[in-house]
Order: C-alpha cells, then sequence, then structure tokens
C-alpha cells in the first residue's frame, strides 16, 4: 500500500517498500484523480417491505344496514337512471368500495376524514379503535408505534397532508424544539442527492493537543477512532426475547449500512458473531477474556465500571477501543469524570426505555449536564459519548445530538420496526413484555431495518439541511440550535400574575 508523505509545489512523497519515492505533479493528479473516481457516495437502499403482523386498523367503522338500506332505496326512485349518482361512494379512500359497499366496510382503509359521518350521520359512525390505542403505553405510544411501522415498511419520510398531529410542548423531548432559520431554506434539498450533507461519526478519543519531538514525531498516539456512516448503532434486545435469528438479523443489518451492534459477549462467542460490526458487551467478572473475539473486532464495551478491571482490559486488548456502559445512577456525574480521566474513550450512557435515570431525572436533561461537565473539565473531545434510552422517534434523534451526544444507541424502534407488539408499562430494559411475530424471513427482518435506518438518516437530512448544518458531527452539543419550552415561557411570561414564580 502506497500512502502520501508530504505534499509540495513539484509533487509529493509517498512510502514504497522500505523507502520513499518523490511523485512529479503528473503521477500525483494521476493518483488522485483514480481515487476521486473510486469515490462512493454513501446512501442506504431500500425496499418497500410489507407487515407480516399488520397493526389493528386506526379506526373501527359501523354503519346501519337498515339506515343504509333505506337510503339507497330512497335513492334509487330519486335519480332513476342516474346510474353514476345511485352507485357513487362517499369515501375517496375506498372504504365502502367493497362488492356490497357499506354493507361490508373495508375499515383498514380508513383514515379518519369523517366524510361519512359528515354526510350520513344518521346510519355512519368512526370511532378511534381501542386495540390501536392499548399499544405501547403512556411515553411509547400508539403513534410513534405506527410512524416506526410506516418507516420499517416503505423507508421514506412519513409526510402526511394533515400536517403534525403531535404535541406542540409538553413533557419529555415534547418539550424542545429545533430551530431552522428560513435564511438557509434554499438548501434544504439534502435528501435529493444536491448536496452533501455528512451523517458519519468517529467513536473514540481525539487527544485535545499534540505534541511533537525535535524530529517531528508524534510524542503521543493520535487519534483512535472508529467512523461509522450513520450517528446510531444498534444496541442489544432485551433478554427475554433475544435468539440467534434476531442477532444475525441485527448484525447483518449494521454490516449492510455500515454501523455497529453491541450484543453480549458469551452471544459473540457462542454465536460466532464476532467481525468488525459487533461490539461485544463483557462482564466485569470476564474482562480477562477481552482479547479473545478476533474476526475484525474493533470496539468492546464492559458492563460497568470498576477501574483496576478497566487497565486490566487495556493491558490484555491494548488494540481494541475499549468502552464503559455507565447507568444513570445515583452519583452519576462524579463517575463520569473518573472514567474519562482514566481515558476511556467510549462512554455508553444508559437511561431506562423511558429516558429516565434512578433519581428520575430525564435523559433530554441528563445529557446537556453530561456534555457540559466533560467541557468544563476541558476534556469533550477526548471521549465520545453514546446514549441508550428514551430514542423512540426520528426527532428524538437530532435533538440527542444537540443535547451533547455524538452518537444513539437504538433499543425499542427496532424491535417495533420488526413489529413486535408491546402493553404494559416499557420501561423496565429487561422485563418489558413484548412478543415477537411468529413467523419472520431474516431477509424480511433486514430489509425493515435497513428502511427505517434509511427513513431516520432522511429525516436527520431534513433538520440539518434546514439549520444550514452540513454534518452532523458540527450538530453535537449545538444547544443554541435547540429551543426549550421551560425557557421560552419563563422568558415570555415572568412577571405575569398566574405564572409559576411570576407575579402575585
Amino acid at each position: 500500500m502506497q500512502l502520501l508523505q508530504g505534499e509540495t509545489k513539484e509533487g509529493a512523497n509517498v512510502s514504497e517498500g522500505n523507502g520513499t519515492r518523490h511523485l512529479t505533479i503528473a503521477e500525483f493528479a494521476a493518483r488522485s484523480a483514480g481515487r476521486a473516481d473510486e469515490y462512493h457516495r454513501y446512501q442506504i437502499d431500500t425496499n418497500v417491505t410489507k407487515d407480516v403482523q399488520p397493526l389493528p386498523n386506526r379506526f373501527i367503522v359501523k354503519v346501519g344496514k337498515v339506515g343504509l338500506a333505506k337510503f339507497l332505496i330512497k335513492e334509487t326512485f330519486q335519480y332513476w337512471g342516474k346510474w353514476d349518482v345511485i352507485m357513487s361512494r362517499p369515501c375517496t379512500y375506498g372504504v365502502f368500495s367493497g362488492p356490497v359497499g357499506g354493507f361490508n366496510p373495508r375499515p383498514k382503509l380508513c383514515v379518519g376524514c369523517l366524510r361519512c359521518t359528515v354526510q350520513h350521520p344518521e346510519f355512519t359512525t368512526i370511532a378511534p379503535n381501542p386495540a390501536r390505542a392499548a399499544l405501547g403505553d403512556d411515553y411509547v405510544t400508539h403513534l410513534h408505534i405506527s410512524a416506526i411501522d410506516e418507516e420499517a415498511s416503505k423507508g421514506t419520510i412519513p409526510v402526511r397532508g394533515q400536517g403534525y398531529r403531535g404535541k406542540f410542548g409538553g413533557a419529555g423531548w415534547e418539550g424542545m424544539f429545533t430551530d431552522m432559520s428560513e435564511i438557509v431554506r434554499p438548501s434544504r434539498d439534502g435528501i435529493h442527492g444536491r448536496e452533501l450533507i455528512g451523517t458519519s461519526v468517529d467513536l473514540g478519543s481525539k487527544p485535545m493537543s499534540l505534541e511533537f519531538d525535535d524530529s517531528g514525531v508524534l510524542t503521543e498516539p493520535g487519534p483512535q477512532m472508529v467512523t461509522i456512516q450513520v450517528p446510531f448503532i444498534f444496541d442489544a434486545p432485551p433478554a427475554s426475547i433475544a435468539t440467534p435469528k434476531l442477532h444475525r438479523i441485527y448484525t447483518k443489518t449494521a454490516a449492510d449500512i455500515e454501523t455497529l451492534v453491541a450484543l453480549p459477549a458469551d452471544v459473540v462467542r457462542s454465536e460466532g458473531l464476532a467481525s468488525p460490526e459487533v461490539v461485544p458487551i463483557i462482564p466485569l467478572t470476564a474482562v480477562a477474556t477481552a482479547a479473545g473475539f478476533g474476526n475484525g473486532t474493533r470496539i468492546i464495551e464492559l458492563d460497568g465500571w470498576d477501574a483496576s478491571l478497566y487497565k486490566e482490559a487495556t493491558s490484555t486488548a491494548p488494540h481494541l477501543l475499549i468502552g464503559v456502559r455507565m447507568p444513570f445512577a445515583t452519583g452519576w456525574q462524579q463517575q463520569l469524570l473518573e472514567v474519562q480521566a482514566a481515558g476511556v474513550p467510549i462512554i455508553h450512557l444508559i437511561a431506562d426505555h423511558h429516558g429516565l435515570g434512578e433519581d428520575g431525572g430525564f435523559v433530554m436533561d441528563t445529557l446537556r449536564e453530561a456534555h457540559m461537565l466533560l467541557i468544563d473539565a476541558g476534556v469533550r473531545d477526548a471521549v465520545t459519548l453514546l446514549g441508550s434510552g428514551g430514542i423512540i422517534a426520528a426527532d428524538h434523534l437530532p435533538k440527542a445530538i444537540i443535547c451533547g451526544l455524538d452518537a444513539v444507541a437504538l433499543d425499542l424502534p427496532l424491535l417495533f420496526a420488526l413489529q413486535a407488539r408491546a402493553r404494559g408499562d416499557l420501561s423496565d430494559r429487561e422485563r418489558t413484555a413484548i412478543r415477537m411475530p411468529r413467523r419472520f424471513s431474516e431477509k424480511w427482518a433486514v430489509s425493515r431495518l435497513t428502511n427505517l435506518a434509511a427513513s431516520w438518516r432522511d429525516q436527520l437530512l431534513e433538520i440539518l439541511g434546514a439549520m444550514g448544518i452540513r454534518e452532523v458531527r458540527r450538530l453535537r452539543g449545538e444547544m443554541g440550535r435547540g429551543m426549550w419550552q421551560t425557557d421560552l415561557e419563563a422568558e415570555a411570561f415572568a412577571g405575569i400574575e398566574g405564572f409559576p414564580g411570576g407575579g402575585a
């Protein structure tokens, strides 16, 4: 392999074998052109992948058969001879387009426009389907699950003419808005291929400064980084539903979209999954096995923190990037600084599936605090922050990055993309009541996860383009691009009678 050593006005130097040879300008230009021809713009190819376990219908359509029959008889006499009028159906979406029309409606086609109930309220009713509303819980709502299902099916941005149907403020991520300026709106075409917006991120550590000896050689190791093409990785599925099939699906998809997947170390060994895309999660009791994966493994994670065991792992596997999984437990702030001071390059912060730590703090606030702690210590670029928990919608991804994460580890969205069903409280990471579909192929599942990744990346590109930001690395910790409802309300209503903390 030949590496450019130094570019000058006369050409460049390259290493060849055991020596260095000078290239002329013509040779250098020819090699540069060759590298340019090999450039491949990153994209995720998608395929429409139908449901194997369709969600319950959004609405229940009820039509009074006696009322409908009377109406048809009346129309027949009133519009005799005008068969197009008599045979018309009051639904542009085809709910009454079956062989017998409204006598056997098709509720799966209903979008809730309510035209039929407005025209014929005497015998038609449309009501939300309680089976649909029962999906998820009060944090992971059926609306989130529906959106993920559509993203995984089509691989596109779920845009509807009805506009935004979510909340304009509230608890959790709903209390944060992203700032997108009208000035940069002409550049909003990142998903159409007319401009390059980078979504790759680097995992690892960069030195805060570079020091050279008298001969110009670095006195300390340079950056130790692994680059992935999207700012998210796949986190391990709950042990209660984990299967070799699911592990293979995660690994195959991660390799296809050029990202990573974290899996328990015993699973990686027993199922032969070690590869550059797999990040084994090693219990602290098994640190001595850190170097035993091979097959291109680049990163491992320790499942907890112990300074002496981390030191043992680094001496056992000096060629690997060794990260630490750290929950938001009591006193996490001090532990975060301790972990970073020990030289850990990747810190994986973990909340429950509702984004809460042990102290009840929501991940949006704790991530900002973690980011600022590292900035105040002057070491932010020396460590990569990953985060799991509470990220269940595409807009949560850029919001989490604005709050300080370098990349996100996805958990529940992956399962819902594969049409898992969940009811009741989903907050517990290990005891969540989730059921996977009975039958599905690995090819189908990989396609669904690939579609989800493409949809989330496209939505990220839309936000970056609207902000005028050309790479996601620049979004990290860019809190000037975020607006928080509590801050806005305090600024607007402070001093007004009746507002908390306002006038008497």
